[in-house]
């Protein structure tokens, strides 16, 4: 049985929710928000709040119940709060900065890195070696920062590279001699 299925989702004030057959749209102060209305799942929505259930016992209804309460509940947090990732940029000469709404990136190559924001995805620099991306997707801001990341993803010897704020790089020793 699904833990997470089971959870009951509250929908705040200034969010609505439209249940179709075949999409779930959530409307908030933020923005607008789709996601599939799996057949396997049955969703009602009482009283401020959504539960979701399987349609029967079956193997496909059960690994959709709990996927569909965290896209939906994904949902109403980003038309809600939204979603915030931020990366640092360590080591010297790699810096970031604003060029309209691209980010251009300079991470020692022998050229600079031009990166268009997709729509939806805000990016700020709130310093030459901090980037910050906000949007309402949840799995659209993932996908803008692991990109970034994976220009230069962080060597474990000096740190250097990108790397998420939260991010911990397990250091290792140098050469010995």
């Amino acid at each position: 049985m699904s833990r997470i299925g089971k959870k009951i989702i509250d929908i705040p004030d200034g969010v609505n929710v439209t249940i179709n057959e075949s999409e779930i749209l959530t409307t908030g102060p933020k923005g607008e928000l789709s996601c599939e209305n799996f057949s396997g799942t049955k969703v009602v929505q009482e009283n401020n709040q959504i539960t979701i259930a399987p349609i029967d016992e079956s193997q496909a209804s059960i690994q959709y119940w709990g996927i569909q309460r965290t896209l939906l509940n994904n949902n109403i947090v980003g038309v809600t709060e939204g979603y915030k990732k931020t990366l640092e940029i360590n080591g010297v000469g790699y810096k970031a900065q604003m060029k309209g709404n691209n980010i251009q990136l300079s991470l020692g190559f022998s050229h600079d890195i031009n990166y268009e924001a997709p729509e939806g995805v805000k990016i700020e620099t709130a310093t030459p070696t901090e980037v910050i991306i906000s949007g309402i997707d949840k799995q659209k801001v993932g996908q803008v920062a692991a990109e970034i990341r994976s220009y230069r993803p962080p060597e474990p010897y000096k740190g250097k590279g990108v790397k998420y704020k939260d991010e911990f790089i397990f250091r290792k020793e140098g050469k010995k001699k």
